[in-house]
């Protein structure tokens, strides 16, 4: 019998596993999607403001500039130096963009290509990837932390939407590469330049540029100060990426690779106005608080580039020369060295990070003691060998007999020095020194407006800080005495005025000549050229002290602390190095005083000028020109055949000024002078007073600096001797002297008796002493 009831439809089929976790994939998506819209939507409208982009205003440091454009100082947490995109060379851009964010000029602030590839990486590989746009980098530099969580993330990717929307490409690439750190201080790409290269944006070559555009995603540890194998890596990359897009060339791209590059050292030569930078600081400090290490400020001072650095070299090459005729005080420290070669190289390094170089002073360990030589390992990793005349320094120290705490052996760390180059040593030969101990300061004014031209307030800032140009008040000695012979014109004494050297004694005082010696009556231009004590006493005594203190005082020198009795003649009193380049400048000048300038002109940080210095107009007198042009003629008699006549004999002119000082017992050497240009003060001495040697003079010590310094300021400037005014002054013989005291009328003898008159009318006139005073 058939079967006549239904067949019952078969039982629907499940869909495959793969759709199904397909389908949640995409529900999950959609719901996520649409769980991050929602997000963004309560999230975006409590974004930060976009001021601190619209209206970029970076920290920038307090720079500080010679009047002619070089940096002598950079105060300020951030280096950095804004540039407009425009003046960032295009190579640097490309370079950067490459290495970045090659699709930066095409995406909108987030490179969703670059997320996929970064999940991608990041799912397999334990090295975390970045998926960051240049917007996205900018957006976390200026808002965000560094901090890696999602929802930092999130926002940073809303806030790129945001600068995007309001922000030309142009100006978030022209605030990134000015805003973003990479190392060493250094905040931009032109800042970075400078500080990695000593050189401008716009003056680097490929090398060079690829190595900066490398420095984004490591600038702490991967710089090429910090770890250059690291920077090297990553220039090498940037040079691939920019050969694959055709921006340089495969030529270009090997020859980049093969260079070797240059990073800027201590040991790089760089002009030293540190002195004069911590006065401005101060300066602007006072003026704007702590705003004066952010706003950007630029202070052009006085300064000229090559004076100032020839008043530092000078300086220092005249203490070290000094240093090297002390008695040897033994090496500056001591490590153990062991055997292992690689153990001593890291014991030599880390005792050197400790002594660090000097300037040319280089700090060096003693690695080997043999045959009359000395193997020493300098910080850069060379290895240095001293014999003969460059141990000259050390006396006995290389002998076992030798006090333990002055013998130089293995681990014995030294400052050693390089000579001029000879034809036996073409690189110059090394030789064993020690750090001075004596300071000094060199300061030198235009007469004619007061600027400082250089300032050098000691031996190196960092060891002290104290600025003896300014600072420091010292006996000025000898170097006094034009200020009395000044005020003994305005009472009738002329340059032939006769005055006795001989013998003084007083109460509680017995004075003496440098030498020794008295040679009798004679004139007054001679007695100053040998340096008389006897006869600027005798001088004084027709002045009165008293009325010489308030003369002094017209010259710009503190009436109180000149004392008030007859050692004032010998320069018993106290002065600085700049009041008494500022009195030097008053013969100079023609009798003007001016107050000393540093500060040109201050600039804000788009160029505005916020100050400039007033130009100088003639006020009232110090002294008369007359007065000031016959001091002078006197002072030339120093330096062309006086106790300072190597100046006119090395420098080969005879319009040079000036007058040596030394105090009792050579505790202070200074050598005052000038030039109608320049006038420089030269002043060595010990912190803590004490004598620089028997021997030690103002003609032997200062002298030296001064006219090394007044090679260069001299240079290319022409033959100028003063001239005399045109008012006031009548001719006497050779000499010139003031109208009213012409003949009779005028002072014609000091101190002379009846006998000595006649002896000097008999006697041969005497030539100036060469020696020192």
């Amino acid at each position: 019998m058939p079967n006549d009831s239904p067949v019952p439809p078969s039982a629907p089929r499940p869909a495959p596993r793969w759709r199904r976790l397909l389908l949640w994939a995409l529900a999950g998506l959609l719901a996520l999607l649409l769980l991050l819209g929602v997000a963004a939507a309560f999230i975006y409208p409590s974004l930060p403001s976009l001021d601190k982009l619209t209206d970029y205003q970076p920290k920038q440091p307090l720079r500080i500039y010679t009047s002619d454009g070089v940096l002598i100082g950079e105060f300020g947490a951030e280096r950095r130096t804004y540039l407009p995109l425009k003046d960032i060379p295009k190579r640097m851009q490309d370079a950067l963009l490459a290495v970045e964010d090659s699709a930066f000029y095409e995406h909108g602030g987030i490179s969703y290509t670059g997320i996929v590839r970064a999940v991608a990486s990041n799912a397999v590989s334990s090295r975390k990837q970045g998926a960051s746009t240049i917007t996205q980098q900018l957006a976390r530099d200026l808002y965000l932390t560094k901090r890696q969580l999602y929802s930092r993330k999130f926002i940073e990717m809303l806030l790129a939407l945001k600068i995007e929307s309001q922000l030309t490409k142009e100006k978030i690439l022209e605030v990134y590469m000015n805003q973003i750190y990479l190392g060493q201080k250094a905040y931009g790409f032109e800042a970075a330049a400078q500080t990695y290269f000593g050189k401008s944006l716009k003056d680097l070559d490929v090398a060079e540029t690829a190595m900066l555009a490398g420095l984004p995603q490591n600038p702490a540890y991967a710089n090429p100060v910090a770890n250059f194998q690291r920077a090297k890596r990553r220039q090498l990359l940037v040079l691939e990426r920019l050969k694959d897009t055709g921006v340089i060339t495969p030529e270009e791209c090997d020859r980049a690779r093969d260079e070797k590059l240059h990073i800027r050292s201590s040991q790089d030569e760089r002009l030293h106005g540190e002195y004069v930078a911590e006065l401005v600081r101060q300066q602007l400090f006072a003026q704007y608080g702590e705003d004066a290490y952010t706003l950007g400020l630029k202070v052009y001072t006085t300064l000229v580039a090559d004076q100032q650095q020839a008043a530092y070299r000078g300086l220092r090459k005249t203490l070290l020369e000094y240093e090297r005729r002390r008695p040897w005080r033994g090496p500056e420290g001591f490590v153990e060295l062991p055997d292992d070669a690689a153990e001593e190289d890291a014991a030599i390094a880390q005792a050197l990070a400790e002594h660090p170089d000097n300037d040319e002073l280089r700090a060096a360990v003693v690695t080997k003691v043999a045959g009359g030589k000395l193997v020493a390992a300098l910080q850069s990793g060379d290895e240095v060998v001293i014999s003969g005349d460059g141990l000259r320094a050390l006396g006995n120290a290389l002998s076992d007999k030798a006090r333990h705490e002055l013998q130089v052996r293995r681990g014995s760390i030294l400052r050693v020095l390089r000579g001029a180059p000879t034809k036996e040593a073409p690189q110059g030969a090394w030789a064993v020194t020690q750090s001075p101990e004596a300071e000094g300061a060199l300061v030198a004014v235009a007469p004619d407006s007061g600027e400082v031209r250089a300032l050098v307030g000691g031996f190196d800032f960092n060891r002290n800080k104290f600025n003896h140009a300014t600072q420091a008040f010292r006996q000025p000695g000898s170097s006094f005495k034009p200020l009395v012979y000044s005020a003994a014109l305005e009472l009738g004494m002329t340059p032939n005025t006769l005055i006795n050297d001989a013998p003084l004694v007083y109460d509680h005082w017995e004075p003496h000549n440098y030498d020794g010696s008295y040679d009798g009556p004679m004139p007054m231009r001679t007695a100053l050229a040998k340096s008389k004590n006897m006869v600027t006493i005798r001088l004084l005594e027709q002045v009165s002290p008293a009325r010489a203190r308030q003369w002094a005082g017209r010259f710009g020198l503190d009436v109180e602390r000149q004392p008030d009795n007859l050692t004032l003649a010998l320069g018993s009193g106290a002065v600085t190095p700049m009041q008494m380049a500022g009195a030097y400048s008053v013969f100079a000048n023609g009798g003007q005083l001016r107050k000393p300038v540093i500060v040109q002109r201050v600039l804000d940080a788009k160029g505005q000028v916020l100050f400039q210095a007033a130009t100088v107009e003639d006020g009232e007198p110090a002294i008369s020109a007359r007065n000031a042009f016959v001091v002078s003629s006197l002072l030339q008699e120093v330096t062309t055949r006086g106790t300072a006549a190597r100046a006119a004999a090395q420098l080969r002119r005879t319009d040079l000024y000036g007058k040596t000082g030394t105090t009792n017992d050579s505790v202070d050497a200074w050598f005052a002078g000038f030039h109608p240009k320049v006038a420089a003060v030269v002043w060595i001495g010990y912190d803590n007073p004490r004598s620089l040697g028997d021997r030690e003079s103002g003609g032997g010590l200062a002298l030296p600096a001064w006219i090394s310094f007044m090679e260069v300021a001299l240079r290319g400037v022409p033959p100028s001797d003063l001239q005399p005014p045109s008012e006031g002054l009548v001719r006497e013989g050779s000499e010139w002297v003031f109208e009213e005291f012409a003949g009779p009328a005028g002072i014609q003898q000091v101190g002379l008796s009846a006998e000595a008159l006649a002896s000097a009318a008999s006697a041969p006139a005497s030539a100036p002493a060469s020696s020192p005073p």
